[in-house]
């Protein structure tokens, strides 16, 4: 039986988590890395809305959304237990406001508004929370990491690094250790490898552990 393919962009938070899902549940994957600027017609022809991830089974079913991908995978296999640890409302929020705060604090050019020192703050005062919740457990479900962590990491991730200078000195001690703690891991580290762009006719290029 053929793999199950999986159209990503290596800096995209959202496909960042359902590569980091799949891993974790030691799905084996055909990977084709997007480049987003060219996007295959394959991509498109899966899923309309041709944005990564898109994931294609092996009997032609398409998951088109990263959480749905990460799910279906822990479903398969779920070592860490995952799943136990899947806050909905928590990661609606970071998906929602915090996604919004963010994409105006790192790409102030791209939408046709000022303040951006505004949507920063915005963005900071949403972490608040996760700091508080930090004070109980090492990861923001209990003792390990689960689907939370790593559905929000990618995020945080990406508005630390809009001036990590500042976001160090924002007093989010528990934060900045959670956060450099999954940045540090195996895992991690085993999804972020980089990858040429597919075309059409490539060798396929297997992603797993």
């Amino acid at each position: 039986m053929s793999l199950p393919v999986l159209y990503s962009f290596r800096r995209c938070p959202y496909a960042m988590r359902a590569r980091l899902a799949l891993w974790a549940a030691g799905v084996t994957v055909e990977l084709r890395e997007v480049k987003l600027a060219a996007k295959p017609p394959a991509l498109v022809a899966a899923s309309p809305k041709a944005t990564v991830p898109v994931l294609v089974l092996s009997d032609g079913q398409v998951i088109d959304q990263s959480l749905d991908i990460m799910r279906w995978a822990l479903a398969q296999s779920d070592p860490e237990g995952w799943l136990a640890g899947d806050d909905a409302a928590l990661i609606a929020t970071n998906d929602g406001v915090f996604k919004h705060h963010l994409d105006r604090a790192k790409y102030p050019g791209r939408y046709d508004e000022d303040g951006v020192t505004d949507h920063r703050a915005a963005a900071l005062a949403l972490l608040a929370p996760l700091e508080e919740r930090l004070a109980d457990a090492p990861f923001l479900c209990g003792e390990t990491r689960t689907l939370t962590d790593i559905a929000l990491v990618p995020f945080i991730r990406q508005f630390a690094a809009i001036d990590p200078a500042w976001f160090a000195a924002q007093g989010l001690p528990r934060l900045q250790i959670w956060l450099d703690t999954l940045l540090a891991s195996e895992l991690f580290a085993a999804v972020m490898p980089k990858f040429a762009p597919w075309q059409e006719g490539d060798a396929p290029v297997l992603f797993g552990p």
